[in-house]
């Protein structure tokens, strides 16, 4: 019995012996990474521990709740893989996606797809129920301050959330898997949208792969930040005008009481 183990042990160690040992890091620490964010930095975790126990005014609970969001998920997405950059892989950020790269084709791309997204998802609010979801700190609805304090967070928490799949994630994996990194990188994007809008969902698939695909284009994590965080901002501002003032069509007269209404 122990010779069978020993034997099963010895072809473990030979089979996995042959792993690159930066693409395990990597695997290993994104999954350490997520998990840690889930259980400790996560919304969930602060309405647990700290929601009502230390702020019974609920409206300002809710704004250090995002706050708490961000800046934890910030430490985990962005600083912790820096961190494994510069000490576990013994490279440069830049290697790693963070950086211009080509500036030209990434705000030629970052318009492109910013007008492509924009088209989209002006019909995409003229569901109530979408319309409903967002912002996702609903205080941000009914003032201006905490809407723009909100988007500012949201920022910094999509320059974390693009680096660690776009960047750390894609260049790191591509060294190994070459462009197929693209659909790798593009699984996890996907599950964690899982929860929102279905809709949403099922379009970070493409969204998904063509974020990581322009990464690859330009050599940087930056353009998927930039188109991220309009996409974001357009949706919350969106959906503000058009919940306040019930303004769901999609037509040129909508369209222009929209811009009405943000300018009153």
């Amino acid at each position: 019995m122990l010779e069978k183990l020993k034997y099963e042990l010895s072809r473990i160690i030979k089979f996995t012996s042959a792993w690159r040992k930066e693409t395990v890091i990597i695997f290993v620490s994104i999954t350490i990474l997520q998990t840690i964010s889930y259980y400790y930095t996560s919304r969930r975790f602060f309405r647990r521990n700290f929601f009502y126990q230390y702020f019974p005014n609920e409206t300002e609970a809710l704004n250090y709740e995002f706050l708490y969001w961000f800046t934890g998920d910030f430490i985990v997405f962005f600083v912790l893989p820096l961190l494994l950059i510069w000490f576990i892989h013994k490279s440069r950020p830049a290697e790693y996606g963070l950086k211009l790269g080509d500036i030209r084709a990434g705000i030629n791309y970052t318009l492109l797809f910013t007008i492509i997204m924009l088209i989209i998802l002006w019909f995409v609010t003229s569901n109530r129920v979408f319309v409903e979801k967002y912002p996702l700190l609903k205080n941000a609805r009914f003032d201006t301050s905490i809407f723009w304090l909100f988007n500012a967070g949201f920022l910094f928490y999509m320059l974390a959330w693009e680096f660690i799949w776009r960047g750390y994630t894609l260049f790191g994996l591509q060294k190994e898997f070459g462009s197929v990194a693209v659909l790798i990188q593009m699984i996890p994007f996907v599950i964690l949208h899982n929860g929102k809008p279905d809709l949403e969902t099922f379009s970070a698939i493409p969204g998904g792969i063509a974020l990581g695909l322009l990464a690859l284009r330009t050599g940087s994590m930056i353009y998927g930040v930039l188109i991220h965080f309009f996409v974001m901002l357009f949706i919350n501002w969106l959906s503000v005008i058009r919940f306040k003032y019930g303004i769901y069509g999609t037509g040129f007269s909508d369209f222009l009481e929209v811009i009405t209404r943000t300018f009153n």
